[in-house]
């Protein structure tokens, strides 16, 4: 039998219908926790929540409303919360000269109004339950620069300083957060970035894969199970002593010299 490090435990995913949100939310309840996964499409979310025995809720992972029903439905078919996984997000690509100011403010309300619009809701329900925690999804892109990719990056950057006021903030009633920076994981989100990215260079998006997987260590891109991995150990009691930190799930990628690469 394999760990069951969530039993009686309940987790929101947001972003959960696919790629790292949707295998983080498989793994908890192979675990033996529940959850709850919220998305913008009803068909991905229902499908990860029947497959979990897991509840869905569509809607926008920046309307405050959505978020708090998404918190009173982990209560009333589950009886709490304990976890949550800020994992939805959007990108546009332009450099800041080219920038339209509605899709800046668009990308910086998913990627970071989102996860503290949700930690708002979701904290003081962890709190009841006696303490949780908190994981938010990142990315490489915040630590390291990524052509036409300012309002994404900086949304995703300014995640770390949420990170630690939440860590600081909330520690003392029992509430851990952390950060989870993945490098390129096939997901859709990044399946299109990379098609961007393709048609930007007049290559292949196989091409623009294999090229990102030679300048990392281990010489291959990530898997969503990976980072689901990394989720689960930071939202576990296994990571109890753990907070107010950001861990890179990058490959290696991050330790690598551009330099040497050129």
């Amino acid at each position: 039998m394999g760990s069951q490090r969530f039993t009686g435990r309940v987790a929101l995913i947001t972003g959960g219908g696919t790629g790292i949100g949707a295998a983080a939310a498989r793994r908890i309840v192979s675990e033996g926790g529940q959850v709850v996964v919220t998305g913008r499409r009803e068909g991905p979310i229902s499908e990860v929540a029947r497959e979990t025995g897991g509840a869905w809720l569509a809607g926008d992972a920046a309307d405050a409303d959505h978020l708090a029903k998404a918190v009173a439905l982990a209560r009333s078919r589950f009886g709490g919360l304990d976890i949550l996984v800020c994992n939805a997000a959007t990108e546009v690509f332009a450099p800041v000269t080219e920038m339209v100011l509605d899709a800046w403010h668009r990308t910086m309300a998913v990627n970071l109004d989102g996860p503290m619009l949700a930690a708002k809701v979701a904290i003081p329900a962890m709190i009841a339950r006696g303490g949780g925690a908190v994981v938010l999804v990142s990315s490489l892109a915040a630590l390291q620069a990524v052509p036409a990719s300012g309002a994404y990056m900086a949304s995703k950057a300014a995640l770390m300083g949420l990170n630690r006021s939440l860590a600081l903030d909330y520690g003392p009633y029992g509430i851990r957060s952390n950060v989870v920076c993945p490098a390129f994981v096939p997901t859709e989100m990044t399946d299109r970035t990379m098609a961007v990215v393709a048609g930007m260079k007049g290559v292949t998006v196989p091409e623009v894969v294999t090229a990102i997987a030679a300048t990392y260590p281990l010489r291959r891109v990530g898997r969503p199970e990976e980072i689901a991995s990394v989720i689960a150990f930071l939202a576990s009691d296994d990571a109890a002593f753990v907070t107010g930190i950001s861990v890179s799930a990058d490959g290696g990628a991050g330790i690598v010299d551009p330099a040497v690469l050129a």
